[in-house]
């Protein structure tokens, strides 16, 4: 199922959500949005904190939505009102339809068992149990008997690589093992929606990689909606069908991984993509000028000119350029012409200026 037709069937919806963390929040609330008071303002004035600020947002069936900001930016605090590990100030959240912030203590238990499993950066093992154990967890609570709960557990383990190692504890595995653990855990429950808050942050580069692929993998299989916290513009752009980025407890942008680096909101979110590579994200449609725009600036189209898809990244258009030295014609999915990358659109769409802006 395309992104689009996934978007039509929101899993996860965030309406107008706040979180003020203090005695005086309700307050704090009603001068934030009578007289537009400052994140600084409502500290000196109610000695609140506002970590979540009127966030807005749907998340389709079988999405990968990325979270990321730095350090205090409120993502993790968002994230945790989803299975109502915090409860809003204000706001709505509605997951499958049903709104999360009205149910009572059995449907949000029902809520967290069944329908959304939590992957945490600390792995959350228990010690005293084996990995297999550790797996069936969510099962045993369900009251689900041990050989099925094993089974499923085992079943889990094999997805991620860690048949064989179901008799271990969590102290004779690796940080990437035990990792791979907390997600054949998430997987186990079998929910619609998987949490998952800076799950790779704390391991070394190398295993962080492997282990992004193997969760790309997983995605692709098994279709789970995904909220992916991250502080790593890096692997949000890598993981995510969208990104949200956050600041002081706003979303600033939610975009594509291409339009979050090709259009940038602000100055802020220009700063966080300046040192990523367009020549992978950005494609032929965003750089181009329109085919009958091109003409009418520069007459007829040349003769053997080479054609692309729209969808050709800067890379294959920079390979074609070398290669022709020509402007290049780009086509929809019926082969139509549609428009032209010539010298400048290129070179704007590589620097992030102009066309590409």
């Amino acid at each position: 199922m395309s992104l689009v037709s996934r978007m039509s069937e929101p899993a996860i919806e965030i309406e107008n959500v706040w979180k003020i963390f203090g005695a005086h929040a309700w307050d704090a609330l009603a001068a934030i949005k009578a007289e537009g008071l400052s994140k600084a303002q409502v500290i000196e004035r109610f000695n609140c904190v506002v970590a979540v600020a009127d966030a807005n947002f749907s998340v389709g069936r079988g999405e990968v939505f990325c979270v990321m900001g730095l350090s205090g930016s409120g993502k993790s605090t968002l994230v945790r009102h989803i299975n109502r590990l915090l409860d809003p100030t204000d706001g709505i959240i509605r997951v499958n339809g049903a709104d999360v912030t009205t149910m009572n203590p059995v449907e949000l238990r029902a809520l967290r068992n069944r329908q959304i499993s939590m992957v945490f950066q600390n792995f959350g093992l228990m010690p005293h149990r084996t990995v297999r154990d550790n797996v069936a967890m969510p099962l045993e609570i369900r009251g689900i008997g041990k050989t099925e709960r094993w089974d499923e557990a085992e079943r889990a383990l094999a997805l991620v690589s860690l048949g064989g190692w179901e008799d271990k504890f969590a102290h004779e595995l690796s940080g990437g093992m035990q990792q791979r653990v907390g997600l054949a855990r998430a997987i186990a429950a079998n929910p619609s929606i998987l949490l998952m808050d800076e799950p790779f942050s704390a391991l070394d580069p190398l295993i962080r990689r492997e282990l992004q692929d193997q969760f790309l993998d997983l995605s692709a299989q098994m279709g789970k909606t995904t909220i992916f916290i991250t502080h790593d513009l890096d692997e949000a752009i890598r993981l995510g069908d969208r990104i949200a980025i956050m600041k002081d407890g706003r979303i600033v942008q939610i975009g594509s991984p291409e339009h979050i680096v090709a259009r940038p909101a602000d100055d802020y979110v220009a700063d966080f993509v300046s040192g990523i590579s367009r020549l992978s994200l950005v494609f032929a449609h965003t750089v181009m000028v329109p085919a009958d725009e091109w003409q009418a600036l520069n007459g007829s189209i040349p003769p053997c000119a080479p054609r692309a898809p729209h969808t050709t990244d800067l890379s294959g258009l920079v390979d074609l350029a070398v290669a022709h030295r020509k402007p290049i014609l780009i086509t929809d999915d019926e082969g139509t012409l549609i428009g032209v990358v010539d010298q400048i659109a290129l070179l704007r769409g590589i620097k992030g200026n102009g066309a590409a802006a």
